[in-house]
């Protein structure tokens, strides 16, 4: 199994920044791809954005493109997500998400990740 643990969450006013860190348990972390889902209260789980194993390819909900940065260091088996110019709308529990490299379903879809943390909440006033 992969354990997932998220840390980083807090409040913060609108327009501020904040960096979420999940670290994984696994050997083979190299070997996966990376997520970032959010689920508000009464929303469903929103894919925020992705990265790739061996090619470190992003890719990126257009709400949140430009304002998020993901990113990996396999030697450390992190991944970061870096959130800039926050917006209300933003706040949300925020979920990393682990499948294998092989998995070709669809990258947004959160129902194609075998593991999960327990999420980070979010909030961002105005």
């Amino acid at each position: 199994q992969v354990q997932l643990v998220e840390s980083g969450g807090g409040s913060v006013q609108a327009g501020g920044s904040l960096r979420l860190s999940c670290a994984a348990s696994e050997r083979t972390f190299s070997f996966y791809s990376m997520a970032w889902f959010r689920q508000a209260p009464g929303k469903e789980r929103e894919f925020v954005g992705r990265i790739t194993s061996v090619s470190g390819s992003t890719y990126y909900a257009d709400s949140v493109k430009v304002r998020f940065t993901i990113s990996r260091d396999d030697a450390k088996n992190t991944v970061d997500l870096q959130m800039n110019s926050l917006k209300p709308e933003d706040t949300a529990v925020y979920y990393c998400a682990a499948r294998k490299s092989s998995n070709l379903f669809r990258s947004s879809d959160s129902r194609s990740y075998n593991y999960w943390g327990q999420g980070t909440q979010v909030t961002v006033s105005s």
